[in-house]
């Protein structure tokens, strides 16, 4: 009987551990049946979404069901970029392109403290040709004069793009109350979730999906739309499906065609500005993507050699000694 005993404890003792979480969950009060899924209990049911929950009207005394609708409503579209995969290069053509169109659109609200002139030269860019670019630009010089005032001068190499506005406030009462955020590295801040079981098949080696955030960003350029009907926006908003943050943006569309004109004989097109300006973004925000990749592919080498090595190694050491 002892024995038995013994066999069965650990038995016991696993299903106590199974089962004890589940009898606790089914303990727990029901949420209200008032509470939409998703908010913070006591929260405003409209408070942030900029849009009339769903409502389905049921009969016989049925309580309605409520839904929080979750942004972005439309996923955005996975490209073709070059940069993408192990073995992805940057297209220079394209990143200059992006370039122009961030300068002669984006740059009129949107700053990119973090990048400065000299970082052009990676895009194909001569030593004469970037200082002509920071020449075109009046910098706040950040030590004053021998009067010590503040005075301004053309631009060097070693100067960052500077801000269209003074300061974030100025910034927010030139555009409506709406501060226009930093791009310097947008394209890495933001992504939509690809979920379970999308986002463990990016980490592979031959995937390295890495572009969610210039997929966003071409979406989020492409993607206004008229707002259907039952959908409530703010006044001075613009609906976007695309938008992770709710239905609607204060950013009207910035992108027409034949805006601006390309060089190279490219579409002028809003669809090629949005590629071309997103790709430039991922490149501001990672330039040293493809080196990382091109680094880490050489580094898994070496590791697989290495293992196979060791392996081959021990079983030389080990071969005479009896297992």
């Amino acid at each position: 009987m002892d024995l038995a005993m013994r066999k069965l404890l650990p038995a016991f003792l696993v299903a106590g551990a199974v089962l004890t979480p589940v009898l606790g969950l089914a303990q727990e009060p029901a949420a209200p049946a008032a509470q939409i899924e998703g908010d913070a209990p006591g929260a405003a049911p409209d408070s942030g979404s900029g849009a009339e929950a769903s409502t389905n009207a049921t009969h016989g005394g049925e309580e309605a069901a409520t839904h929080t609708p979750h942004y972005p409503l439309k996923k955005p579209a996975e490209l073709s970029w070059t940069f993408a995969g192990p073995f992805g290069h940057w297209d220079l053509a394209q990143l200059q392109r992006g370039l122009k169109v961030y300068k002669e659109v984006c740059s009129n609200c949107h700053s990119m403290n973090l990048v400065s002139f000299r970082n052009f030269e990676a895009l194909g860019y001569s030593d004469e040709q970037v200082r002509a670019l920071a020449a075109e630009y009046q910098i706040t010089d950040p030590a004053p004069n021998a009067q010590g005032e503040m005075f301004q001068r053309p631009g060097i190499p070693s100067d960052r793009l500077p801000s269209p506005y003074p300061n974030p406030e100025a910034a927010a009462a030139a555009l409506g109350g709406a501060h226009p955020p930093d791009l310097s590295l947008i394209a890495k801040a933001r992504s939509v979730e690809r979920g379970f079981p999308r986002f463990l098949l990016d980490i592979l080696p031959w995937s390295q999906y890495a572009e969610g955030g210039p997929d966003y960003i071409h979406s989020l350029l492409t993607g206004y739309e008229e707002a259907p009907a039952g959908v409530t926006i703010q006044p001075g908003t613009y609906y976007n499906p695309h938008f992770i943050s709710g239905p609607a943006l204060a950013m009207a569309p910035p992108l027409s065609d034949g805006q601006v004109t390309y060089d190279d004989g490219a579409p002028q097109t809003a669809e090629q500005y949005s590629r071309d300006v997103s790709s430039f973004l991922m490149w501001a925000a990672e330039p040293h993507l493809v080196e990382r990749k091109a680094t880490g592919f050489v580094v898994m080498i070496f590791l697989i050699g290495f293992s196979i090595m060791l392996y081959l190694v021990k079983r030389r050491v080990w071969a005479d000694t009896p297992h």
